[in-house]
């Protein structure tokens, strides 16, 4: 049996022992590395701001326990496969994906690293979850503009335009969020007494091309189905739409507040600040295939009555009493 002092000398001779211990303890942990792909840069805009605040709220402070790279196509979606597969070699922890084209780029580039989509419209028919309450594999989020909310803009924009008898649509046929919106609008478009006209634009490159056929078929408005993209080229949407002086209707409240005269959806805003929940989750260990994903649960109408008055529309007024937001 050891006595008082032999335990003591012990002790006091296996100091060694025990400093590592306590060193280690002292040591910071670990910093996670976030990939995020885009269309064009999140960091530094107002998003990224509610994101980082969202995420301060549950512990997790930029540059001391997790970083991000952002890494953008610029507009060019083909260009995601590439950035995706260079995020999987830089071995980030997880990956947050934003719209359709680059959740897709994701999956296809890993089965393993945690992917957390936001302002994906259809995540089920994209093939990214097996189902919204059971998502499975790697990949959870935030579905983006919901089921029916194409049918609701042409209804929506035909009030605003009672007159209007043929409307084009923007599409993308490459783009399964637009098939699905296509196969719902067209009937509804037949039943409103509306004549639809495709007009393809699958990028910036294809902007000017489309107004031109636009302004060719003589349309009386134009339904614009949302991609990524859009909204860095609001300015230039803004600009062609009031220079032939078109009612527009679209997804996205960027594009109505640059110019055009008027969208209904969900806003990026809403889901940026419930992405920090799953991040927080997975990083402390579940697993997406738990996470159920979330839809939107508001759509938002905007209308800038400044542009209706510069194309000389008077918008009724049983929308602006329902409208969300009036810009003036």
């Amino acid at each position: 049996m050891m006595d008082r002092r032999t335990f003591i000398s012990a002790l006091a001779g296996g100091w060694w022992l025990i400093a590592p211990l306590k060193s280690a303890a002292q040591q910071p942990g670990k910093v996670f590395r976030i990939g995020w792909l885009s269309t064009t840069w999140v960091i530094k805009t107002p998003l990224w701001e509610v994101f980082i605040a969202g995420m301060r709220e549950l512990g997790w402070i930029e540059g001391q326990n997790f970083t991000v790279e952002n890494l953008v196509s610029e507009g060019h979606s083909e260009r995601f496969p590439a950035l995706a597969a260079e995020l999987v070699q830089r071995k980030v922890d997880l990956i947050v994906t934003a719209g359709t084209p680059p959740t897709t780029a994701a999956k296809n580039a890993t089965a393993t690293i945690p992917i957390v989509f936001w302002s994906a419209g259809d995540p089920v028919g994209s093939g990214f979850v097996a189902s919204l309450a059971r998502p499975g594999g790697n990949i959870t989020g935030l579905g983006g503009l919901g089921s029916g909310s194409s049918v609701k803009q042409l209804e929506l924009l035909k009030e605003a335009v009672p007159k209007a008898a043929r409307i084009a649509m923007m599409v993308n046929s490459a783009f399964p969020l637009h098939t699905l919106g296509r196969a719902e609008v067209e009937p509804a478009a037949r039943s409103l007494g509306v004549t639809l006209t495709p007009v393809e634009v699958r990028g910036p490159e294809d902007i000017d091309g489309a107004f031109v056929t636009i302004a060719r078929e003589k349309v009386n408005a134009l339904l614009i189905l949302g991609e990524p993209f859009m909204f860095a080229e609001r300015e230039k949407f803004a600009k062609l739409a009031l220079e032939q002086r078109l009612p527009v209707m679209n997804p996205f409240v960027e594009l109505t507040q640059a110019g055009v005269l008027m969208s209904y959806g969900a806003r990026f805003v809403d889901a940026v600040r419930r992405l920090p929940y799953y991040i927080d989750r997975i990083l402390k260990g579940a697993k997406p295939s738990d996470l159920p994903v979330e839809q939107p649960t508001r759509f938002y109408l905007t209308l800038n009555l400044k542009t209706a008055k510069a194309i000389g529309l008077t918008i009724p007024a049983s929308l602006l009493i329902r409208a969300d937001e009036v810009i003036q």
